[in-house]
């Protein structure tokens, strides 16, 4: 350790009098005169303060920039004027020797280490290296590690055992875009980067592992939102057998909240049992599948009072409303929360108050005039109350009203109970849905959910084309409005499976082809079994406060899925391609560069 005898974060006033060996980076001077000065010293640890008292130690820092790696020799003494926000801040180094480790070559910085977070984003990624010296920017992986060592200490206390799998292994329709990786050995042929260790872990119930765990890496080729890292993303995979429901509620509502309290920004987390929302009852009542239960208000039906009110965009349409009681915000804050709205939601919120006797006014109350009293009674409004309006189809009414609710919390404070994490289950998802894209048939959620009310139910459901209707034992954790995970209870039976796919247009020659091993598997006596994977990323931003995936993350991707610090993705030789059997064909070629 280049002979260091101590961290830039451990020298106490006990340590008065040593001399003392510290190795770090050159933060920063402050010169006083030509053989007077005051420089930081910065490691992994911490910070101490050196002192320089002569002029041949003075020229020897003029002659290096800051930033560079350097190794002191002197004695600790107590400070003069201490300084209370520094753990060291009783005592300095004056240094009698200083070798230079590192030199760091360049006159200016891209940006200042202690203001990282202030420069443009791209910035920080290309420089991620010294974004990462910034004291605030490292704390937060250094809260990864122990967030995710808690989390393995106790699921391995749960009986769990960590088991790795395949990092490449065949493309599987799991919902996203798989990154294909070519075989050499095998043209034309290609591998694919899991999605997520779904079927391995399932196999490994097969084959008579009892409770199985890992911090997964996952990749998927998809979009970066705020809360989603592009390319690759970790989460806590689990999987039991001889299992239902219940037994994976019970395991996560055991493991997480402690972990959120220990570390959180937050100290209170929701203790079990979560509250569990079936997922059409989330939507009528929060306007989303991922409620943030912190938040007090909720949706109420409108439509019959308001839908021929005689505004035009109610007219047909299915009319939500939100009450939020004792609101005294001027009209410029409402507009605000209104703009916000249509933002998020993509449509127009509408508006109106309750006055001293029931007297309605602003927004589109000449509208509700008319019918007041029983818009009154209907809502159970009182003097005070603000009524935020939506309007649409069902599914759009329910989205705008979910946003309505996420705005108004976020920006009033008493509807509100901000400092806390509450937890929930979203239960009794639809097996099937329409896709937006295809406009076909389509699994839900995981195709290899179990349905609800077995082979019956699912034959019955063909035959009166209610497919619609069919329910999984398919369950979402949501933490303060975000989804941290996914999970079934899983589809076992060969038979059952074969089935269930038939309804999305797939045989059981199709079935077998795309998920060989799992159906081979299966057909030699399969436990009952389920799981759940809740995203690690995710967590740790919601633990550590934070309102993007990449702050948590050691080497984030951009928003477009690139890693500019090393230049990814990249050409490559013309060699590699050939021993890949891939030719470009260059008139198709369509790159974008940041």
């Amino acid at each position: 350790m280049q002979g260091r005898t101590h961290t830039c974060g451990e020298l106490r006033i006990g340590d008065a009098g040593k001399t003392v060996t510290l190795v770090g980076w050159f933060e920063n001077i402050r010169k006083v005169s030509k053989n007077l000065g005051f420089v930081v010293l910065r490691d992994f640890y911490g910070t101490t303060q050196l002192v320089i008292e002569t002029e041949e130690m003075m020229e020897q820092f003029n002659a290096i920039n800051e930033e560079s790696t350097i190794s002191i020799t002197g004695e600790v003494r107590e400070r003069s004027s201490k300084n209370s926000n520094m753990e060291t801040g009783d005592i300095e180094v004056v240094p009698t020797e200083m070798t230079v480790l590192g030199k760091n070559i360049h006159n200016e910085l891209p940006f200042q280490i202690n203001h990282s977070k202030e420069a443009d984003e791209n910035t920080r990624l290309k420089y991620r290296y010294l974004d990462l010296r910034n004291p605030e920017v490292k704390n937060k992986i250094v809260l990864r590690s122990q967030i995710t060592a808690e989390l393995r200490k106790s699921m391995i206390e749960h009986g769990f055992l960590e088991i790795t799998t395949p990092i490449l292994t065949c493309s599987s329709p799991e919902g996203a875009r798989d990154y294909l990786v070519p075989s050499r050995n095998f043209p034309g042929k290609f591998y694919a980067l899991p999605q997520a260790p779904q079927q391995f872990k399932q196999l490994l119930m097969t084959s008579g592992f009892d409770r199985y765990f890992q911090i997964a890496p996952c990749f998927r080729d998809e979009d970066a939102r705020a809360d989603r890292s592009p390319g690759e993303f970790y989460q806590l995979d689990m999987e039991m057998a001889f299992a239902d429901q219940e037994d994976v509620f019970e395991v996560l509502e055991d493991v997480l909240p402690p972990v959120f309290e220990k570390y959180g920004v937050y100290k209170t987390a929701k203790k079990p049992p979560f509250m569990r929302i079936p997922y059409l009852e989330a939507l009528d009542t929060y306007g989303t599948d991922k409620p943030d239960l912190r938040i007090s208000l909720k949706l109420q039906d409108a439509t019959e009072v308001l839908a021929d009110c005689g505004f035009e965009p109610f007219k047909g349409q299915t009319v939500k409303a939100v009450v939020a009681h004792d609101f005294t915000a001027t009209r410029k804050a409402i507009d605000k929360v209104c703009e916000e709205v249509e933002m998020l939601s993509g449509a127009k919120a509408y508006w109106f108050k309750v006055g001293e006797n029931n007297e309605i006014s602003g927004g589109i109350a000449k509208f509700v005039k008319d019918n007041a009293e029983t818009v009154i009674e209907k809502l159970g409004l009182k003097a005070g109350d603000f009524v935020g309006v939506t309007a649409g189809t069902l599914r759009a009414a329910q989205k705008t009203g979910g946003a309505l609710i996420k705005v108004l919390g976020a920006t009033f404070e008493q509807y509100m109970e901000k400092e806390q994490y509450q937890f929930c289950w979203i239960v009794d998802f639809p097996m099937y849905e329409i896709g937006e894209e295809s406009g076909k048939l389509e699994f839900c959620h995981n195709p290899f959910s179990m349905p609800q009310g077995g082979m019956q139910g699912l034959k019955d459901a063909v035959a009166n084309h209610t497919e619609l209707d069919v329910l999984a034992y398919q369950y979402d954790l949501v933490c303060n409005g975000v989804e941290l995970s996914s999970g079934a209870v899983r589809n076992h039976d060969p038979e059952l499976m074969v089935e269930a796919f038939s309804v999305v247009g797939l045989g059981e020659d199709d079935v077998k082809a795309k998920f060989p091993a799992m159906y081979n598997a299966f057909t030699y006596g399969a436990p009952p079994h389920a799981g759940i994977a809740p995203g690690v990323d995710r967590m740790i931003m919601l633990i550590a406060g934070e309102e993007s995936i990449r702050e948590i993350i050691p080497f984030p991707m951009n928003k477009n899925a690139m890693d500019i610090m090393m230049g990814a993705p990249s050409t490559v030789e013309e060699k590699q391609l050939t021993d890949v059997h891939i030719r470009i064909i260059e008139e198709d070629l369509n790159t974008t560069e940041e």
